[in-house]
């Protein structure tokens, strides 16, 4: 960082805690364009190799090289949290993105979603998924590339499909049964040394009778890479990294728009309080923020998206408006974008900000729906229910070891893409190596059953 932005952001710290933010330290750097891209499309300054990461970056360079994106920061929370600033961005630039930093250290350091995650994580994602990367790369070594590159393959389909309510850690049945619980992947197995009577169902010589196993697990992932009947420990192990990583994206997913408003929030409000700063490079550096949080897409347009930017600061300046700004550090802390969107998104605020349904027609005519509040509201969250996931769980493994899915549409309010559905569940079957079926419904409703092998 220059001499002057180096100052600049001690000022920027020194006001923002004056003002009640409380955040772990915070590194910053200045690194290239290219660089800056690389890790936001990895989501991680180091990552596991995998080509869709290629395919997300090639996607996001092209964004950028039309103007229809720019990268302004990229933030990894933690102790210490991480900061990473476009080296071609002007001095006026990096002051704003080190006021919208703050924000963010505040945010992920005191809200409950994201302390629960750093904790579970132990603050040091970073570190963890750059440990991750270096045993992927020992598996290639070992392995093979194309080996390795089809177990992530399957993983990174399933990686929005956690159970975050369960957490990161959780007891395995072998470690529940103790020294005397079996460890060959059976379930079989693993039933007939439960303690307990005979089972009425047993044959007189002692064996079971032959039933099904019923399960409800969501944590596919986890499920996998505990029980498929014949993974290897290396193809465990990139199950459970994958799986870990996305704990630590949830909370980003559960809470953006919150997290951005809330940073663009302080950023606008330390460089307005912020009197050391020349009135000239205030100006520079507030023409950022309009950028920010502009509602519309360009040249006036409207936008038939939401802009978490626009939307969050627009609620975050309301609520401090109207209750206070001890009261925003109260929600801050407490909601993720669920709570946050039915609780604070008002009719009078929606009014103001011209939110409206609308529905598309394959001829391209877009016409308004309405602008009653309540589906404005669900609307807004569809997309982010289950990590924005299908909703579906392990409900039965049959004595031959075929693996049933359910997915539940109901909780959903869809159905699934079923071409994309029978490559993820063939992703499945080659983890599990066994058949499996899903229970789903096509996108008209009607009930459909997918098997891998066909």
């Amino acid at each position: 960082m220059s001499a002057k932005l180096e100052e600049y952001a001690r000022e920027l710290e020194t006001l923002g805690r004056g003002l009640g933010l409380d955040y772990y330290p915070v590194h910053f750097e200045e690194v290239p364009d290219s660089f800056m891209m690389e890790i936001a499309v990895y989501g991680l300054p180091v990552r596991m190799p995998h080509w869709s990461f290629g395919v997300r970056y090639i996607y996001q360079l092209i964004q950028h090289r039309m103007g229809h994106s720019r990268l302004f920061e990229v933030v990894f929370p933690g102790n210490p949290g991480r900061a990473y600033l476009a080296k071609n961005n002007s001095v006026q630039e990096n002051t704003l993105v080190t006021a919208h930093v703050l924000g963010h250290a505040d945010f992920s350091k005191n809200n409950d979603l994201f302390k629960r995650s750093q904790e579970q994580l132990g603050y040091k994602i970073v570190e963890q998924a750059a440990n991750h990367a270096r045993r992927i790369a020992m598996a290639i070594e070992e392995h093979g590339e194309q080996k390795v590159e089809r177990v992530l393959d399957a993983a990174l389909a399933l990686e929005s499909h956690i159970d975050v309510f369960r957490g990161v850690r959780r007891v395995t049945h072998d470690d529940a049964q103790g020294p005397a619980a079996v460890s060959d992947g059976s379930f079989k197995a693993r039933f007939m040394n439960l303690p307990g009577e005979e089972s009425p169902g047993a044959t007189p010589d002692g064996d079971e009778a032959a039933q099904p196993e019923s399960l409800s697990e969501r944590d596919l992932l986890w499920f996998i890479a505990n029980n498929a009947p014949e993974l290897e420990d290396w193809e465990r192990d990139i199950f459970l990294a994958v799986r870990e990583e996305s704990f630590y994206f949830y909370p980003v997913f559960a809470c953006q728009i919150m997290n951005e408003g809330w940073a663009s929030y302080w950023h606008a409000r330390l460089l307005r309080e912020a009197d050391f700063l020349p009135h000239s490079d205030y100006l520079d550096a507030i023409k950022t923020h309009s950028d920010v949080v502009r509602p519309h897409a360009a040249d006036h347009q409207a936008s038939l998206n939401v802009n978490p930017y626009h939307l969050g600061f627009c609620m975050w300046e309301k609520i401090v408006e109207d209750q206070g700004l001890e009261r925003a550090f109260e929600i801050r802390a407490n909601d993720d974008d669920f709570s946050f969107i039915r609780n604070y998104l008002t009719e009078d605020l929606a009014e103001e900000l011209k939110l409206f349904r609308y529905e598309a027609s394959k001829e391209g005519p877009i016409s308004v729906l309405d602008h009653d509040i309540n589906a404005l509201r669900d609307t807004i969250l569809a997309p982010k229910y289950n990590f924005g996931a299908p909703a579906v769980q392990a409900t039965q493994i049959d004595i031959d070891g075929t693996l049933h899915l359910e997915h539940h549409h109901e909780t959903d309010g869809r159905g699934l893409d079923l071409s994309r559905s029978e490559k993820v569940l063939e992703y499945v079957q080659r983890m599990w190596r066994r058949p499996v079926k899903l229970e789903t419904v096509d996108a008209r409703g009607t009930p459909r059953t997918l098997c891998y092998p066909a």
